[in-house]
Parts: structure tokens; C-alpha cells; sequence
């Protein structure tokens, strides 16, 4: 099918959720209200009408995603500034990428082993259906990038520390935890959220640099990325400090436009404890 065909399809996908289903409307709506208090109801209705438009949008280029070719995908997904990550690269050094569930991810994973001079490693979150999984990282990995689990992300750190291998590590940062009590509490978009901690974890361990990466979306289906520095010197940062950091570019990303995150997620369904 024609791109310009399945984006018509989305069009019709976006009817479905928010119009007929309308999925997980609660979820996005109280989600939207909680982050934005200060916003009329009108605001925020337009916010999740225009988050669904997007949604759809990311469910069709999900599955573009498995079927464009490399020279395609790029075309549509492309750093603005990987420059400055070649010295790094040049040192032997490797990084680690932090980001979010904001615009299109999946295009990142697919494209980041050529996107950048750095062998690419995407450390994700195993999907509960076993087979979907296997399925969608086939096409994940098949321009080089490799993916990761919790099972096996501290095995390859060390495997390819040991080996000098310069490597950036993508973490998507912005899932709930699931351990209240071994992740970083701060205010994040008005409320009290659980951050997951290993970002600034393997940060310190190995002595690794942190960029926090933004993805702008210049027109449907066509995205740019580009890198911030969080830290050249984690082991000099207090506990805690980078992943303030992250947190906060983060937040200036999503009050910018605050449709394209992924507002249906449950992230707030854990609350702060009373002792951390």
C-alpha cells in the first residue's frame, strides 16, 4: 500500500480511538489535566484530539517501520548535529543517549547503528507477548542496531567496555518504574514521579557521557533529531543530578508540544512513598 494510502488509514485509525473506542480516554485526559492545571478545558481537549492524530500517525509508521528501506527511513529520520558525538567516538568513548516515548522512537532504534559512528544499542522493555517481540526486533535489528533487556543490558556494557568497543546505549527513560523504592522521585510536570534510575546508573559506573536527545517533528511522517549535553563528567555530578537533568529537558520538550508524547500511558499509577 502507498504511504499517502496508510496515512489516509490513519486518519481512519485516529476515528476509532478517539471517536469510537476512545482508548484509554480517561487515562489521557486525566493525565492532561493533572500535568496542566492551568489549562482551560478547551486547551486540554484540543491537546488529546491532536495527541490521538499522532498516536495514529505513530501506529502506521510502526508499521512502515518494518518494510522502508534504509535510504527511506533516513530520509524521514535524521540527526541535525551528530557531529557532535564524533570526538567521542574518535576517543574510544562510549555514551549513552537518553529520551523519552516522544514522536516517533521506533525509527530511532531501527536507524541509530548508521545514524551515528557509535555501535547502537537500544535498551528497551521486553514485551509480554513473547512471539510479537521476537517478531517486531527482527525488524528492529535489521539494519545493525542491537536491542537489550533487562536480562542481559549489564552483560553487554561490560562486553563491549572490556572489548573497547565505543557504543551508545538509547534509553528511554520515561516509563513508570517498577520499583518505587530503587528509582528517583522529583516534580515532574506538576506531580510527584518515579524516574527510572539506570541512565545515570551506567552513567557513573562506567564513566560515560550523557546527551539527552529531542526529536522535532517537521511534518507528518518526517522527524529531526538533535543532541544536548547532559553531562561530559558523571562521576562528578551529585546523586541524582543527571537525571534532574534529563528530567528537565524533557519537560521543556513535552510543554512545547505537549501532543506528541505519549499521554495514554499509565505513568503516574505509582505514588511517592513516604520514606525514600
Amino acid at each position: 500500500m502507498p504511504i499517502q494510502l496508510l496515512y489516509g488509514l490513519a486518519d481512519f485509525v485516529y476515528f476509532v480511538l478517539y471517536l469510537i473506542i476512545g482508548y484509554r480516554k480517561k487515562v489521557v485526559i486525566t493525565n492532561l489535566h493533572n500535568s496542566f492545571p492551568e489549562k482551560t478545558e478547551k486547551e486540554i481537549q484540543l491537546i488529546a484530539k491532536n495527541f490521538y492524530h499522532h498516536l495514529a500517525d505513530i501506529f502506521i509508521e510502526a508499521i512502515l517501520n518494518l518494510r522502508l528501506s534504509q535510504k527511506k527511513l533516513f530520509e524521514r529520520y535524521h540527526c541535525t548535529n551528530a557531529d557532535v558525538l564524533l570526538p567521542y567516538y574518535e576517543a574510544g568513548k562510549s555514551i549513552i543517549l537518553m529520551s523519552a516515548h516522544y514522536n516517533n522512537w521506533e525509527y530511532m532504534i531501527t536507524t541509530l547503528e548508521h545514524q551515528l559512528k557509535h555501535h547502537g544499542v537500544g535498551v528497551g522493555k521486553e514485551l509480554s507477548n513473547k512471539t510479537l517481540d521476537k517478531y517486531l526486533n527482527k525488524y528492529r535489528t535489521r539494519y545493525g542496531t542491537e536491542v537489550v533487556f533487562a536480562n542481559n543490558v549489564r552483560n553487554t556494557f561490560e562486553y563491549y567496555t572490556l572489548h573497547n568497543v565505543p557504543t551508545a546505549y538509547m534509553m528511554l527513560s520515561d516509563q513508570s518504574p517498577n520499583n518505587i523504592n530503587k528509582c528517583w522521585w522529583t516534580k515532574f510536570l506538576n506531580q510527584d514521579t518515579g524516574f527510572i534510575f539506570g541512565g545515570e546508573h551506567f552513567a557513573k559506573k562506567y564513566n560515560f557521557p550523557v546527551f539527552y536527545y529531542d526529536v522535532y517533528k517537521v511534518k507528518r511522517g518526517y522527524y529531526e533529531i538533535t543532541f544536548k549535553l547532559i553531562t561530559e563528567t558523571p562521576l562528578e555530578e551529585k546523586h541524582g543530578n543527571i537525571t534532574e537533568k534529563y528530567v528537565n529537558f524533557l519537560e521543556e520538550t513535552i510543554v512545547s508540544k505537549p501532543e506528541y508524547w505519549l499521554w495514554s500511558h499509565r505513568r503516574w499509577k505509582h505514588k511517592k512513598p513516604n520514606i525514600q
